[in-house]
């Protein structure tokens, strides 16, 4: 049975590494970044998605372990963790933020986030038409 889903985790990954590396050459073309400011951009720039990913990972296992039918204190405790969670992540912008904006500048952090809203639509448009 390992055997069975082994191929589809690994095309799963590959799927995955592929939209990654479409991102990054987007966003790369977008910002019109120098190699200087790229060499710099990306490691920060993964690195905050790491941290943002692991925060919403931690939050989906959190919901998904809990019980169909919780109790108030439960259900309290789920309803902190989200609000904590959403703190962390505005903490975190705030902190990359200017981490970024000292590497590209300002004008290119507002357009980082305009050519990753594109990024996201193209990606759905590009699923919707496939679907069709």
């Amino acid at each position: 049975m390992i055997l069975f889903f082994f191929p589809a985790a690994s095309l799963a990954q590959a799927d995955r590494d592929k939209v990654e590396l479409l991102r990054m050459n987007f966003i790369e073309k977008k910002l019109e970044l120098t190699k200087n400011e790229s060499e710099k951009f990306w490691p920060v720039y993964n690195e905050y998605n790491d941290k943002v990913k692991a925060l919403r990972k931690n939050l989906r296992q959190s919901f998904k372990k809990a019980p169909e039918n919780l109790n108030d204190k439960e259900a309290e405790d789920l309803h902190q963790l989200d609000l904590k969670t959403r703190q962390a992540e505005v903490d975190l912008h705030k902190t990359y933020s200017e981490k970024i904006k000292g590497i590209i500048g300002v004008k290119k952090l507002i357009r980082l986030r305009n050519a990753e809203e594109e990024f996201k639509r193209e990606i759905i448009n590009s699923i919707k038409e496939k679907s069709d």
